[in-house]
């Protein structure tokens, strides 16, 4: 059996190191287009900040100890183009300019997904930078901690935008978010989203909503980015982060045996095959099955990619392992606050046939007379006629995403809101009360 793997990081290396795992005889390739194997992408903003020190931190697993499981690692190998019919690949090594063509029994897809950079004029100017590897990490954090940039400008308020965000105010950056959305956060509903908004605003930060960047300068004609021109204002910026979103690195795959979703996501099922036979994808590149809504949905998150990562290494080499599902499992630190969800919306959950409704729900992490104690705000999103929970958010200070993750345990075992307001929580007053948060949450509407 041989099975080649393009692309390493999560998905990629967990697939190769199950696979080997699974079979000690199997020929297994990985070809990576980058410097780096396998990384922790999500301590990238971090490591920026230099809460991490060195890139070595972010380090899962090298090169060496994966060639010591006998799986074979080219770095800085791109594959170019798959031939389905022949079952054969082109490759071209970056550093030497060459192309070879290898062969595969089976194989799999894990070139994850690239920054969207908006057509916009200047967008290419030094200093202008993404943060989706660690070479873009390490190419960044010197910039950051150079002392003379001061003024920093992020483009994009999603997950990555405000991590980079809370982590340069807290270095004493002038910081500013440019959002073309009416908020921040949108995977959040507005009333748990604000509570960040707030707080950023409360800090410092800059927050400009309803906003389209239409370019940027170099005022100076250095090449150097300074300015940032809306369609509101023009800013004085003496650096930029890019962070609109992300597009799967499929581009290579033109053959229509590939089903793929609107942005070039390769679709699999929950066995992670693709459209094409033995052909296998997972990560930031391909679909995840949606345990609720029974589709294919895009989940690019790191959870996701070491689970159907794991799972693709079994079935490559002959397994039929199938992945439950995922919810929509995220959470975010946003200076003193948490925030976490799971599962749907109100909308979603209407869209699927269910008579849902909502509820806001304030109450404190441990007993009030305990010193530390602080609120946690639930949104539960349900269903009135079988009270099952479709979906919960949360924020406040402390011990909000550990509640959350009970919310999904919920979920999946399809708990109606009185069975999970009945379960059996550890209790002790540091940490949490006799009736704990996800208790009276859940009992409120039960």
């Amino acid at each position: 059996m041989k099975i080649v793997i393009i692309g390493g990081v999560a998905a990629g290396m967990s697939a190769a190191a199950k696979a080997r795992r699974m079979d000690e005889k199997a020929e297994i390739i990985v070809y990576e287009k980058g410097n780096d194997l396998s990384y922790a992408a999500c301590g990238l903003p971090y490591y920026v900040a230099d809460i991490a020190k060195s890139s070595n931190e972010l380090i899962v697993r090298t090169k060496e100890a994966f060639e010591a499981s006998d799986i074979q690692c080219y770095l800085n190998h791109e594959v170019i183009d798959v031939d389905v019919m022949n079952k054969t690949i082109q490759v071209k090594d970056i550093n030497r300019d060459t192309i070879i063509t290898n062969n595969y029994d089976r194989l799999m897809i894990a070139t994850g997904a690239r920054p969207f950079i908006p057509p916009i004029e200047g967008a290419t100017l030094e200093q202008v930078c993404t943060l989706k590897n660690l070479q873009d990490g390490i190419k960044l954090k010197p910039l950051i901690m150079n002392e003379d940039i001061k003024d920093i400008t992020v483009i994009g308020g999603g997950y990555i935008g405000i991590e980079v965000a809370e982590n340069l105010i807290q270095l004493g950056k002038t910081v500013r978010i440019i959002e073309l959305a009416d908020r921040i956060l949108t995977p959040f509903d507005k009333e748990i989203s604000d509570y960040a908004y707030e707080t950023l605003i409360e800090k410092g930060v800059e927050i400009h909503l309803n906003e389209k960047v239409l370019k940027l300068k170099d005022a100076n004609q250095d090449k150097i980015v300074d300015q940032v021109v809306t369609d509101k204002d023009t800013y004085q910026t003496d650096l930029v982060i890019m962070s609109v979103g992300i597009k799967p690195n499929t581009d290579f795959l033109d053959n229509m045996i590939f089903e793929k979703l609107h942005n070039g996501a390769l679709v699999v099922d929950q066995e992670m095959r693709t459209t094409a036979r033995d052909i296998y994808a997972a990560g930031d590149c391909a679909s995840v099955y949606h345990f609720q809504k029974e589709e294919a949905v895009y989940f690019p998150l790191g959870t996701t990619a070491n689970k159907c990562g794991k799972l693709a290494g079994i079935n490559l080499t002959g397994g039929h392992e199938r992945f439950v599902g995922a919810i929509g499992a995220a959470a975010i630190k946003v200076l003193d606050y948490e925030l976490a969800r799971i599962g749907i919306s109100e909308e979603e959950g209407k869209a699927l046939g269910y008579n849902t409704a909502t509820k806001i729900i304030k109450t404190k992490n441990r007993p009030k007379y305990y010193k530390g104690n602080s609120d946690i705000i639930f949104k539960l999103i349900y269903d009135k006629d079988s009270m099952k929970i479709l979906g919960a958010q949360g924020v406040g200070k402390k011990d909000v995403v550990l509640r959350i993750n009970q919310f999904s345990v919920a979920i999946y075992s399809g708990m109606t809101a009185n069975e999970l307001g009945m379960v059996d929580f550890c209790y002790a007053p540091p940490f949490s009360s006799a009736w704990d948060a996800v208790h009276i949450a859940a009992n409120v509407i039960s």
